[in-house]
């Protein structure tokens, strides 16, 4: 299944160097980022193929910006931000479970900061709250809980972070 990716993948990339211009171009960018989309793992698997397909999604969307091929490619953008900070959260997690609390602490930052639309930014916030109550830098955990309590003020994850900072003798 992998080598009829890889030749659809081929087959484009032949079409674009000689058809430079050509109406059905988009059309061919969008194989592209398909056929890698289409292989993308589950977040406990090597993310190369994810991150390929996020840089030819983008490459579709930057040259073809009006067209329906970049409208679904922005779709699929989201989706694949949200794969990738999943992925951030699985390894930040495996850290924490460890008790490594600087390299969670920075996988849980990489998603507040790169992926902040997605779907794990209210656990990544919590998890940051947990990390450094452990670490012993309160002010930073309480940095974390007030920026979850102003966007996701109903979650879970603030309920959770608003305890331990009680706990702890901090104000979420």
């Amino acid at each position: 299944m992998n080598t009829d990716y890889a030749e659809s993948i081929s087959a484009s990339q032949r079409f674009l160097a000689i058809h430079t211009g050509n109406k059905d171009a988009p059309y061919a960018y969008y194989l592209i980022a398909l056929c890698y989309y289409e292989q993308i793992a589950d977040v406990t698997r090597d993310q190369k193929i994810t991150q390929q397909a996020l840089a030819s999604l983008g490459e579709l969307i930057r040259r073809y910006p009006d067209t329906r091929y970049a409208a679904d490619a922005r779709l699929k953008v989201d989706l694949v931000n949200d794969h990738l900070a999943g992925k951030e959260m699985e390894v930040g997690r495996f850290y924490q479970r460890r008790g490594q609390w600087i390299a969670a602490t920075l996988r849980f930052r990489t998603v507040v900061d790169k992926y902040q639309t997605t779907t794990h930014t209210p656990e990544a916030l919590e998890r940051l709250v947990e990390s450094y109550l452990s670490l012993g830098v309160p002010a930073e955990a309480q940095k974390a809980a007030a920026v979850l309590g102003a966007n996701y003020p109903g979650s879970e994850w603030y309920e959770r972070s608003y305890k331990l900072m009680r706990e702890h003798g901090g104000k979420a």
